[in-house]
């Protein structure tokens, strides 16, 4: 059974890049435009990982993120944050939050596949 990702960000170029990446990686999507579309579709499916934009209307990332950590229902849904926020604060920030690692945009679209398939692997392993 293939690993579901859901791709969390209002630029439709970057989620159309990133389901395009995922899908050739072997990886089923969803996706959601706004942070609070994003909480929405956590509660209807839970993915096994979530790429997660900051700067977004109705809830930012950050907000998601914590909100996430704070669910004990999503307790091990690893999250990769994908922003063009990337100064160390914000970076930190990210992480201290609860993401489990941050790719700053413009990214590599082989380091977003390989952290991705890290993630993945690394919570297989724990369960």
């Amino acid at each position: 059974m293939s690993k579901k990702i859901l791709i969390v960000d209002d630029e439709p170029n970057i989620v159309f890049s990133v389901e395009f990446l995922m899908k050739r990686s072997g990886y089923e999507v969803s996706t959601a435009v706004d942070g609070e579309q994003a909480i929405q579709s956590l509660a209807e499916e839970v993915p096994d990982l979530m790429i997660l934009d900051v700067m977004m209307p109705r809830k930012n990332g950050f907000e998601v993120c914590a909100e996430v950590r704070n669910d004990q229902r999503f307790a091990d849904l690893p999250i990769l944050m994908l922003s063009a926020k990337g100064r160390d604060a914000e970076i930190k920030k990210g992480l201290s939050l609860g993401a489990d690692a941050y790719i700053t945009k413009p990214f590599s679209t082989h380091e977003l596949v390989e952290k991705v398939d890290q993630l993945l692997k690394r919570r297989s392993e724990e369960e």
